[in-house]
């Protein structure tokens, strides 16, 4: 078997540009023996980058089979170790996960997972860092004091069994398929694809114990899916995936078209995790979060209907329950509380400026410029190496929608330095737009899809 001649299987038979391109000739569909010897030769050195880039874009114009997505994450998956959580000091599933295909101002997984855990539910979550425009559950953790993201998996099965929930980043050992694909992916043009996301999502959290999943699947300007019917696509292929690997999952349409909540950034997003666990959260970040929530309540088996689940969802923010629950979890993981609450809302960087309005109107705020404003200020990354900023981020003060008149604040810009404030004023500005009535918006939950 050689690397060039699965290349060629899956590219197809095309034109040579002398002619109208049309669909590739011949079958492309690989077997599961092909993908294999690629992915393990491919982790093992065998399979150099070139090649590997090759068959990527191969699979981006010409696609998978469901039997190909699905042969693919198995391959993934078993490409390093998996965390066993049954039965590991006396806990018992099912465990239940979320995962967002990534926004702007995301903050969801932290009020999730406390929430959902307070409610009987175990939540193992493995999340990630932020790449581009979209935020990272790991760097707005790692902004409190102390806390860190780094845990073994005894340390990770431990802490899940003490407090219900406990947060981790992806080891080198865990999946490394997704890990050495996604940079790869991430510099190649390939990240927008239905069946390598798929597989790069399902890989992680099936290696990461979890028996049941919900898919938080966002389309619009600040999502990798910027329409409804592409994200449609995405969340029917991660469901049914996911149960022929025998896993329960739901997938939710959420709009990412304007930035989630009144911030934008790390240690500004903590703050209103804290506000949303207090029951003053903003009306659309609680939204998404008890729709979420009670969605994995009914995975779980924890509730007999969804009014049901997000009634319990709702009782575990209003009694306080999941407050203290995401406190312990700081705690568990090396986070000191006190520091915490003492920096709430004093906690910014020096370098600051205010964005007023430019005209009266009612006025429609672009979440994808948003996110790269974030990028520019030191909230997220170009690249992998790059560092983020804790006190960096952006304070909204109104959000689409609502009218504002000529001078009134709109949002409050904090820096990583000086010189940084000018490039990210530029492009918020850039991502205000002014309308004499209020723009027509999508629904922020759109649609449930279920097996």
């Amino acid at each position: 078997m050689r690397a060039t001649d699965i290349i060629v299987k899956k590219r197809g038979t095309h034109t040579t540009g002398a002619e109208p391109p049309r669909a590739p000739a011949g079958n492309t569909t690989l077997t599961k023996d092909e993908i294999s010897f690629l992915i393990n030769g491919y982790v093992s050195g065998e399979i150099p980058d070139y090649q590997m880039a090759a068959w990527l874009m191969a699979v981006y114009f010409n696609g998978m089979t469901f039997e190909e997505t699905g042969a693919l994450t198995e391959c993934m998956l078993h490409s390093g170790d998996t965390i066993t959580l049954t039965g590991y000091d006396g806990l018992r599933g099912p465990f239940v996960d979320k995962h967002s295909t990534g926004g702007v101002g995301d903050k969801i997984s932290l009020i999730l997972a406390p929430m959902v855990a307070s409610c009987g539910v175990c939540v193992p979550m493995m999340s990630g860092r932020a790449l581009g425009h979209t935020g990272g559950t790991l760097d707005k953790l790692e902004s409190i004091d102390g806390y860190t993201v780094n845990l073994t998996p005894d340390t990770f099965r431990t802490l899940i069994a003490r407090t219900g929930f406990a947060m981790t980043g992806q080891s080198k050992e865990i999946v490394p398929a997704d890990r050495l694909l996604y940079a790869l992916r991430d510099v190649t043009g390939t990240v927008e694809s239905v069946p390598l996301i798929t597989a790069s999502i399902l890989s992680k959290k099936v290696a990461e114990g979890a028996d049941a999943l919900v898919f938080d699947v966002k389309f619009g300007s600040g999502a990798f899916m910027k329409s409804v019917f592409a994200a449609r696509q995405l969340a029917s292929s991660l469901v049914k995936t996911a149960y022929a690997l025998g896993k329960k999952a739901t997938a939710v349409l959420t709009d990412m078209s304007a930035p989630l909540g009144n911030t934008v950034g790390n240690f500004l997003e903590i703050e209103e995790t804290l506000d949303c666990l207090e029951g003053h959260g903003p009306a659309d970040v609680m939204e998404e979060t008890y729709v979420l929530g009670a969605e994995m309540l009914l995975l779980a088996g924890a509730a007999a209907d969804f009014d049901t689940a997000r009634n319990t969802c709702e009782k575990a923010i209003v009694n306080g329950d999941a407050l203290e629950r995401f406190m312990r979890n700081v705690r568990d993981q090396g986070g000191d509380t006190d520091t915490l609450l003492q920096q709430r809302g004093k906690r910014r960087s020096p370098h600051h400026c205010t964005l007023t309005a430019e005209r009266d109107g009612y006025i429609a705020i672009d979440s994808y410029l948003t996110g790269m404003a974030g990028v520019d200020l030191g909230v997220g990354r170009n690249k992998t190496t790059d560092a983020v900023c804790a006190e960096a981020g952006i304070l909204l003060h109104t959000h689409t929608g609502s009218r504002v008149t000529a001078g009134e604040p709109i949002m409050e810009l904090y820096g990583k330095d000086a010189d940084c404030l000018t490039p990210a004023r530029t492009r918020l500005l850039s991502a205000i737009t002014y309308h004499a009535e209020p723009p027509e918006t999508e629904p922020l939950i759109l649609e449930t899809i279920r097996e």
